[in-house]
């Protein structure tokens, strides 16, 4: 068994901002030369979450941003808020909703998603940012 990680670089807008890193973690299987075993995908930061999704305009751009704001909206007075002086409460939050991490098995060098699957990065915080996500592959 080996374990190799790998760590991915991007920029993004915030509020709610996600990314299909799907692509970035397929092409970082195949430069492992791994088989078989599994990849742990982990978001570095309290104001992101990683999960997965039918990558879809209506549900990228519109659903899950809705369904978000309803549990944990922007612009609300978080008790977070009045003792850092900031105003990212809400993605504090969000990112605990959602969950940081997320780990995919693979086999013959393939991520085993479904057709429609694609594994996300969500960045929460109320700003522009530049993210760092690790990957972390353990396999033969």
């Amino acid at each position: 068994m080996k374990i190799l990680t790998r760590t991915i670089e991007f920029s993004t807008k915030g509020h709610t901002d996600i990314i299909d890193l799907t692509p970035r973690i397929r092409q970082a299987l195949a430069e492992t030369g791994l088989q078989e075993g599994q990849v742990s995908v982990f978001a570095i930061g309290s104001t992101t979450g990683i999960s997965t999704v039918e990558y879809e305009p209506g549900l990228v751009k519109h659903d899950i941003r809705n369904m978000l704001e309803q549990f944990a909206p922007y612009g609300k007075n978080y008790e977070h808020n009045k003792t850092w002086g900031d105003d990212n409460g809400a993605a504090h939050l969000r990112s605990t909703l959602v969950g940081t991490s997320y780990v995919a098995p693979f086999t013959n060098g393939q991520l085993l998603l479904g057709t429609w699957q694609q594994v996300i990065f969500i960045d929460f915080d109320t700003r522009p940012r530049q993210r760092r996500v690790a990957l972390q592959f353990l396999g033969e």
